[in-house]
């Protein structure tokens, strides 16, 4: 079946919403320098996931893959979610991400001066907030919206 023209443009907002998160989360890498955690990284690959079911259902139409964008979305949500609240200090997060560690770098990388030894990256660290919302806040409100849309989409009668 073949999507209806509101489904199409549910569809792209949301997919098109995950693309634009991911470009900005690029932008603040390697742009404004600021590095992502291990969580920041995981919550990206379910935009890209959402990225490439988006373009899959405009070159095939299947509308079973609605769902798939929309649990996309609501797993890069969840993530974020979890991850901000890591930031608020509501739960623990992840014990190689909320500690001042360098493991898995070797004495040799230490002791070698032409290697770059960055600091680990700290996923109960704020390093940037609007509104008081932090990165990881925003990606679980807009994604939450993302995902409403996906499932908006899927949920329409078909053409």
């Amino acid at each position: 079946m073949m999507l209806t023209t509101p489904q199409r443009l549910l569809t792209l907002a949301a997919g098109l919403g995950s693309a634009a998160l991911l470009a900005g989360a690029f932008a603040f890498q390697y742009i404004g320098g600021l590095l992502p955690c291990q969580l920041c990284l995981w919550q990206r690959w379910p935009h890209a996931a959402a990225v490439a079911i988006l373009l899959m259902v405009l070159a095939t139409g299947w509308r079973w893959l609605l769902w798939l964008g929309a649990l996309a979305a609501l797993t890069t949500a969840g993530i974020g979610l979890f991850h901000a609240g890591v930031e608020q200090g509501w739960w623990e997060g992840l014990a190689n991400c909320s500690v001042n560690t360098l493991s898995g770098v070797g004495v040799a990388d230490l002791l070698d001066p032409t290697k770059d030894v960055a600091q680990p990256v700290r996923c109960d660290a704020i390093p940037w907030q609007m509104a008081g919302i932090s990165m990881a806040g925003w990606n679980a409100i807009l994604s939450l919206l993302f995902a409403l849309l996906w499932l908006s989409a899927a949920r329409r009668k078909a053409a």
